[in-house]
């Protein structure tokens, strides 16, 4: 009985040469690409070009220019420019835009539904399009020589010897003579992928989870959204294997489609035939044509999973040019071709006839690029440019951070420059000096400290949520694993090596277990991880920045106890942290009024309330992180006067806290060390780069001084409440914020002079800058100039240089001390 036949639904040689017409005739304009890229906004290419200045006095140049203009915005040749280049060996990749087919097709009319017909069976036409792409290959440029490179010759050799069998089987009538050419794929120095269609009203395109694949879905092209959790190593794999026999002497070229194939061992060709040698052959590399070969782990979102169900796991195979375009940990939509395989080894044996399934990858697209890929939108970009010259950016950035988390200003500003970072150093002789800044929450329960950590993690690109009773020791560093493709020991990295460059966010850090803490040690200060384990010694790389979150030892803060007992976390931990934060949930009624109101309206209108800003502006999580990509191209430095200024404000705040330890009012939380210098300068790079500056002003190096000054404040408030004094009024609170500028060293003026002098004389400060803090701590205006007239007639302070400066005398320290004593 013979087997059942069924006529080909299409005709293939007229597909193909659709194709062929569709790669020789499509045009495209430069004006139209750019238009599509920006969503459809016409832009004339007269009002971005600088060439026609009124100010150039070469009339020819003038003439020039306007001669080209016309030429840039005539329509080109897509498809045939591309063929010249890869003719040229400029490029290894021929993109077939189904945009682009489906345009041309519409304009032809001709029902042949070519676009359909590719996304149902994409593979078997990826080789129809390669036959057209093979068939209109231009010669190379007359300046472009291959003579040096062996490959060329062996190419030229046997695309030569394809022709010549192609003109015998025409002459002779014979096609049997075109089994002796050469397999396609060893004379094709290129690979042909698919760029999917774009989503619009009449063709709506929308990602696909890993659970949402179907069987209907084999062989089609579709697009899956996912993260990638495991990267495999670039592997050669082999397309085509070639053998050569000892009796004949022939080259035998075996096609390898599969993952898995058997090598040939008896000589098939005729000679070996006729006089049954039955010759051997031996494998040759050097004629064998491989490919790059990666393999990936997708991992469905978390947004993506059904309630009660875990996670699904989806095989993407990557070849060619599209190897190394994924990392771990990156979010992206891979348009590729849903197949089947078959089981093999083991499992083979334990799955029967069942099969598994994985994609081949023909498009990529990252959703949260780096900050160095990032494409700046030129409408977004004259918006940041816009509230940059504004001055206010530094406040609408941090307002524009969780604007839904009501409060928690400085707070926000602190996480504004662990996004932007400092400026990373490296010394001569290899020594690295980290510019990522490491930040701590601590705080009552309800506080908001895990809704700005998941924020945070979505704002960067590179960031890691992890919770510190959920991750071991391995599971933030790094696992030994076997690797199942190649059955190796190979080291899979953990959350700090997938934030490398990006920030690590560990919510729960008091909840860690001692041994897994340790093993953030290095990470925080020399960025590197160093294994030791299974035969494998090395360093990873964890350039990240590292935010934390914990609550005190009871839960709550105490306030009868000092912060070193409420904070059970080790001295060299929390010594590493460049800002510490403690937030406390304490009842007033104005506050617990405004947070109130804050949380219904957002329940209410599902947004933010006005949060002061002009005009209610408030950037979106995409215009912060490009604000942030574009701040960090800038690498800042410290001028000397800045570098004096910081040197002297650093032995003043080791004096303070040299009398304060005589005093025994000093905590383990207020020390300054060198590291307490360095995060200043972290912290006053950060905020110059916000400011779009390659300097640092004395400006920032404040501004830093009073972030890390508020963080100790935090940490110090309520270590008095175990005394039993009274509350004090704003009268006395406002005078205690000015005697620990004073004590600090901050917001001095500029003036000359030793400081052993100037203690004995008193401290002068800038009246402007002091009145600048007491605002900033709440205080109305009124209370800043009562308390200011109170102090003065008590002979505490004075001001001094017509009302610019405030002198606060130091003999007054005793008296003020002496009356709150009494």
């Amino acid at each position: 009985m013979a087997l059942l036949q069924m006529k080909a639904p299409v005709d293939y040689k007229v597909q193909l040469t659709a194709f062929e017409n569709f790669l020789s005739d499509f045009k495209t304009s430069p004006q139209e690409t750019i238009t599509h890229a920006l969503g459809n906004i016409n832009i004339d290419e007269d009002d971005l070009s600088d060439d026609d200045d009124f100010m150039d006095e070469d009339d020819n140049a003038q003439q020039r220019q306007r001669r080209q203009k016309p030429q840039k915005q005539l329509p080109r040749h897509k498809y045939r420019d591309m063929l010249q280049q890869l003719a040229d060996r400029k490029t290894s990749e021929v993109i077939v835009d189904l945009d682009d087919l489906y345009s041309y097709e519409q304009d032809l009319n001709e029902g042949l539904k070519l676009v359909e017909w590719v996304e149902q069976n994409t593979r078997h036409y990826v080789e129809i399009i390669s036959r057209a792409v093979d068939k209109l290959m231009p010669p190379p440029g007359d300046n472009v020589s291959f003579k040096d490179d062996v490959l060329d010759v062996l190419m030229a050799n046997r695309v030569q010897r394809n022709q010549m069998l192609e003109g015998i089987a025409d002459r002779e009538s014979d096609p049997t003579i075109l089994n002796d050419q050469y397999p396609s794929q060893l004379t094709r120095r290129y690979t042909l992928v698919f760029k999917p269609r774009t989503s619009t009203h009449d063709n709506p395109v929308k990602a696909l989870s890993v659970r949402q694949v179907r069987g209907d879905h084999l062989g089609h092209l579709i697009t899956i959204r996912g993260i990638a959790t495991r990267v495999s190593d670039v592997k050669p794999i082999v397309q085509v294997s070639a053998y050569t026999c000892d009796r004949c002497g022939c080259e035998i070229f075996q096609p390898v489609t599969d993952k898995q194939y058997g090598p040939l061992t008896v000589c098939p060709s005729k000679d070996c035939e006729e006089n049954q040698a039955k010759g051997q052959l031996y494998p040759s590399s050097r004629a064998s044509k491989f490919l790059a070969f990666q393999e990936v782990k997708i991992q469905e979102m978390a947004e993506q999973v059904p309630i009660g169900q875990i996670p699904r796991t989806l095989t993407i195979l990557c070849y060619g040019s599209l190897v190394r375009q994924i990392s771990p940990g990156d979010v992206v939509d891979v348009g590729g071709i849903f197949l089947p395989t078959p089981y093999t080894g083991f499992q083979a044996m334990r799955a029967g006839l069942l099969t598994d399934t994985y994609v081949e990858a023909h498009h990529i697209v990252q959703h949260k690029k780096a900050y160095e890929d990032m494409e700046i939108d030129p409408m977004m970009a004259r918006r940041i440019a816009k509230f940059t010259q504004s001055g206010n950016h530094y406040e609408y950035l941090a307002k524009s951070i969780a604007p839904e988390i009501f409060g928690h200003l400085d707070v926000k500003k602190a996480l504004l420059l662990l996004l932007v970072g400092g400026v990373t150093k490296e010394v001569g002789d290899g020594m690295r000096i980290r510019g990522d800044i490491n930040m701590c929450l601590m705080g009552d329960p309800g506080v908001a400290k895990s809704q700005l950590l998941k924020y945070i993690s979505k704002v960067a690109p590179r960031g890691v949520y992890t919770s510190g009773r959920g991750s071991s020791g391995v599971g933030l560093t790094a696992a030994v694993m076997r690797d199942p493709v190649t059955d190796e020991m190979v080291l899979e990295g953990g959350a700090l090596v997938l934030a490398d460059n990006g920030i690590c966010c560990i919510d729960e850090f008091d909840k860690m277990d001692d041994n897994d803490r340790t093993a953030i040690h290095e990470v925080m200060e020399q960025q590197t991880i160093s294994i030791s384990k299974a035969g494998i010694s090395t360093s990873l790389n964890a350039r990240t920045s590292i935010l934390a979150a914990a609550n005190p030892l009871y839960g709550r803060y105490n306030t009868r106890l000092s912060a070193v007992e409420n904070i059970n976390l080790p001295a060299a931990l929390l010594s590493r942290f460049d800002v510490m934060f403690l937030l406390l949930d304490t009842p007033t009624r104005e506050t617990d009024a405004q947070l109130a109101k804050h949380v219904a309206h957002v329940h209410m209108h599902s947004r933010h309330p006005d949060l002061g800003t002009a005009g209610g502006v408030i950037f979106s999580p995409q215009e912060v992180r490009a604000y942030v990509a574009q701040a960090r191209t800038f690498r800042p430095v410290v001028p000397p006067a800045v570098s004096e200024y910081m040197v002297k404000t650093y032995v003043r705040l080791r004096n303070t806290q040299r009398r304060a330890e005589k005093r025994m009012q000093q905590n383990n939380f207020g020390h300054t060390t060198p590291r307490t210098l360095l995060g200043v300068v972290r912290l006053a790079q950060a905020l110059a780069r916000l400011q779009f500056s390659n300097t640092v002003t004395q400006a920032d190096v404040d501004e830093a001084l009073r972030l890390v000054e508020a963080s100790k404040e935090s940490l110090t408030t309520d270590d008095r409440g175990q005394s039993g004094r009274r509350a004090l009024n704003a009268s006395s609170k406002i005078y205690n914020l000015v005697k620990s500028l004073a004590d600090t060293g901050a917001c001095r003026a500029d003036v000359g002079g030793d400081e052993e002098e100037e203690e004995d004389e008193g401290v002068e400060m800038s009246l402007r800058k002091v009145k600048e803090r007491v605002i900033a701590k709440g205080f109305t205006e009124n209370q800043w100039l009562s308390a200011l007239e109170e102090y003065t007639d008590l002979d505490v302070w004075q001001t001094a240089g017509n009302g610019t400066r405030l002198v606060f005398i130091t003999s007054g320290n005793a008296e003020r001390e002496g009356s709150e004593g009494l």
